[in-house]
């Protein structure tokens, strides 16, 4: 046979079959704003980690150094070739790059040598104190937990701030949203949140896990030092994908906390991660799904980015006892233009959370905080993540306050109002002051119980408005040097029994007495 002939039949073969070699290895073809067209990789995985040619280092946590390999991550599949993210320095990549594929599955490490530290999105220490030595590597994706291996959620989660756990408490494993404009103390909201898990029993203290996305590396900075002083970071792991981190990272930072906060809950443990913010990584996902030349869809985001947030948030939940009954309780943060909730990622994020706290700039404006808007805040999961004691004392409360709202721009024609209307309007201001709190100050959870008692049984209805928070302040230090046992006894049992009930009523009276100054 004509030896050209063959030739050409063994080029055919090799166009259609490749060989062992190429289906490991490619070649950069495009090269452009962290991401690389390679040709080649027929065997490449999503989120397949792949290694450029260049340097010779020999962990992943290198990756970033100028000295150590440079990895990149797969995100598209194609006909003829793969297009990968740059986990690193852009400027060490170039086309013509050789590219080979590691068989591994981008993971983050994770283990009790995390508690207190600041990591980057691929867990690199950015603190200081050094490598890590014996961590556990947990994958960047994976599925979330079935519906038949969780169970109901019914422990609650204390945030410290008697606005959110008396009217829109949070379970151990829900999903509850923050949501509102830039400014109003979202990020406040969060901190608390973490803050407060110190006045829990160590036994049972969620591991904290906290994600800024796309953050001004100052801002960041300032929440680890406050989280150090107020001695939360024992229990804190902090990731850190900065706005001037690469898009890819931004992006897969929230996955990364994810991975980290479940390690522990795999172990039984309880866990709280905040991401802070989803509307930046929504950013960042959509530079990189364009930059990977995928169909953008509506208002120019990617089609699929409900799918990016459902599957992160689905990560969170209670596991059931077989499964070693731990959780992860996800406190999502979204930032809207001027209150609008009704664009494209708050209606997305709203539809896959158990709940919303709304902050809104109104309350804000009238020196409110939390600014947040009781009437359109929502928790699906409601008082079954409450405590007895809670929903005893609040449980009217919200009804109250909504329609305070309604009636406080009547206030100005109090004149013009009759009895009952003006006496609704004055509990309703009242009851609105004993739930203003000041930030970085969350309230344990028997003082917010002792303090709304003493409100729904009028103890501060002759007390001037200006004073109400001065009046609530002074009880709780009465009642912390008078009746410490019995604010014990409520945080032990979260039930006000009748022998409670007396007791708390005889302290409200003998606190009256010692300070006439502060009734009218």
């Amino acid at each position: 046979m004509d030896t050209s002939i063959v030739a050409k039949i063994v080029k055919e073969i090799e166009h259609y079959a490749p060989s062992m070699e190429s289906q490991h290895a490619g070649r950069i073809t495009s090269v452009g704003d962290g991401v690389v067209a390679i040709d080649g990789l027929s065997n490449a995985v999503m989120s397949e980690i792949v290694i450029f040619e260049e340097g010779k280092g020999k962990s992943l946590k290198d990756s970033l150094s100028s000295s150590g390999e440079l990895y990149g991550l797969v995100l598209n599949l194609e006909e003829d070739g793969v297009r990968a993210a740059i986990l690193g320095d852009t400027a060490r990549v170039a086309e013509g790059m050789m590219v080979k594929s590691t068989g591994k599955i981008l993971s983050v490490p994770s283990g009790e040598e995390l508690l207190g530290r600041v990591v980057n999105t691929l867990g690199e220490p950015q603190d200081g104190k050094g490598p890590f030595k014996k961590p556990t590597m947990m994958p960047v994706e994976r599925q979330a937990a079935g519906v038949i291996h969780r169970k109901h959620v019914s422990v609650p989660l204390q945030t410290g701030i008697t606005a959110i756990d008396a009217l829109i408490p949070i379970g151990r494993g829900q999903r509850e949203l923050i949501i509102g404009d830039r400014g109003l103390g979202k990020t406040t909201v969060a901190i608390d949140t973490i803050i407060n898990q110190k006045n829990e029993p160590e036994a049972t203290r969620p591991i904290c896990v906290y994600v800024a996305i796309g953050q001004k590396e100052s801002k960041t900075a300032r929440i680890v030092e406050e989280l150090k002083r107020e001695g939360a970071m024992d229990y804190t792991i902090v990731v850190d994908a900065p706005a001037s981190a690469p898009a890819a990272l931004q992006f897969l930072a929230p996955f990364s906390g994810a991975a980290i906060g479940e390690y522990f809950m795999d172990r039984g443990r309880d866990v709280l991660i905040i991401y802070d913010d989803l509307s930046k990584q929504a950013v960042a996902y959509r530079e990189l799904s364009l930059l990977l030349r995928r169909p953008p869809g509506r208002e120019a985001y990617p089609g699929d980015i409900f799918y990016l947030h459902s599957r992160l948030l689905e990560r969170a939940a209670r596991l059931s006892d077989e499964k070693g009954g731990g959780s992860m309780t996800a406190l999502p943060i979204i930032e809207t233009q001027d209150g609008d909730v009704a664009a494209y990622i708050p209606t997305n994020v709203i539809s896959i959370t158990d709940g919303q706290m709304f902050l809104i700039a109104e309350l804000f404006n009238k020196g409110v905080r939390p600014a947040i808007d009781v009437g359109i805040s929502v928790s699906r999961v409601g008082g079954d993540a409450q405590t007895k004691a809670m929903k005893s004392v609040a449980g009217t409360l919200k009804l109250e306050l909504a329609q305070f709202r309604e009636l406080e721009a009547f206030m100005q024609f109090a004149q013009d109002l009759d009895p009952v209307t003006a006496e609704r309007i004055a509990t309703g201001s009242r009851m609105a002051e004993l739930l203003k709190q000041k930030n970085g100050e969350p309230i344990p959870v028997e003082r917010q119980v002792a303090i709304l008692y003493a409100g729904t049984h009028k103890l501060f209805a002759t007390t001037p408005i200006t004073k109400v928070r001065e009046a609530a302040h002074k009880l709780i230090e009465f009642l912390d040097g008078n009746y410490a046992e019995t604010l014990a006894e409520i945080k032990k049992t979260g039930a006000i029994s009748e022998d409670i009930k007396k007791t708390l009523n005889k302290a409200n009276e003998e606190f009256r007495l010692a300070h006439k100054e502060l009734f009218a």
